[in-house]
């Protein structure tokens, strides 16, 4: 199959993840009740590391004490950033914190970059923040400041993320990263939940969030990527923040403002623009000089 006919069905697997994804962020709002956001980091962190370590079956032999330390802290970052999100959507819609925590990659993309345009997104992007805020007067700062912690840690997991990927075979440094993070949640989320780990229909449902959240998009991702070329697929990534507005206001009743609804059409517009500028800057490397 040539990428070019392979295109629709990759587009497809991209936005079935996307739905997964907010799905499973929808069903962990209506579980803090019960378990709190800590809580239910742990639940996700846990059965989301058991289902890899089911399918990966890492080794733990043969790496050097470099690697386990690139591991230790991917673990560490995906516990980190997983909970600051949850702890964000405990007080913010779902979309907006979305849309904040997307400002980490953007950010990134921005400064890694060399052209001059890149400040026209950053730009653009600072515009659909305050945007965003509405005024501000709606958004509880705690929340916000969870989900810029969220965005700074996003940013942390794409750097950890390739360093394991350079060090450890298929899903093994994921898998081995996820058992550590999932160890570092437990002891915030048994304060959380409390009695409430007790309950196997609630155990279950957050087995449930761990499969939409991350054992189905990591899979149709990878999918997705052997079909569309990188740009590609992270500007279909870029409508994160759209695809989580839609699942809060269906699943959860979260109205926005106009406002902030045209904050995250703002912000996506600047990740849009940055993927596509990146991907100019390194066709134009590639290109054979004279």
């Amino acid at each position: 199959m040539s990428p070019r006919s392979g295109t629709p069905t990759a587009v497809l697997l991209v936005v079935v993840g996307l739905a997964c994804q907010e799905i499973g962020a929808s069903l962990a709002v209506l579980l803090f009740p019960r378990v709190g956001p800590l809580g239910m980091v742990m639940l996700r962190l846990v059965f989301s590391a058991l289902l890899l370590l089911v399918i990966a079956r890492p080794s733990v032999r043969g790496h050097s004490g470099a690697a386990w330390r690139s591991v230790a802290a991917f673990g560490l970052v995906l516990a980190t950033m997983n909970g600051l999100f949850y702890l964000a959507l405990e007080r913010l819609p779902l979309g907006v914190t979305v849309t904040i925590e997307v400002l980490g990659p953007l950010v990134l993309s921005i400064i890694a970059s060399r052209r001059r345009s890149a400040w026209l997104w950053a730009v653009l992007a600072l515009a659909g923040v305050v945007a965003l805020g509405g005024g501000w007067d709606r958004l509880d700062p705690l929340g916000v400041l969870f989900a810029l912690g969220a965005a700074a840690s996003w940013s942390g997991y794409i750097l950890a993320a390739a360093r394991v990927g350079r060090e450890f075979a298929g899903l093994d440094g994921l898998a081995l990263a996820m058992s550590i993070g999932a160890l570092i949640s437990v002891p915030f989320g048994v304060a959380d939940a409390g009695a409430a780990l007790l309950d196997i229909p609630l155990v279950a449902i957050g087995a449930l969030v761990a499969l939409l959240s991350s054992t189905i998009p990591y899979t149709l991702e990878l999918l997705a990527l052997r079909r569309l070329a990188p740009a590609a697929f992270a500007i279909l990534m870029s409508l994160a923040p759209a695809t989580a507005a839609l699942a809060g206001f269906v699943l959860l009743g979260q109205h926005l403002s106009w406002l902030e609804v045209l904050g995250i059409a703002l912000v996506i517009a600047a990740s849009i623009g940055a993927v596509r500028s990146s991907a100019r800057a390194a066709r134009g490397a590639a290109e054979p000089l004279g």
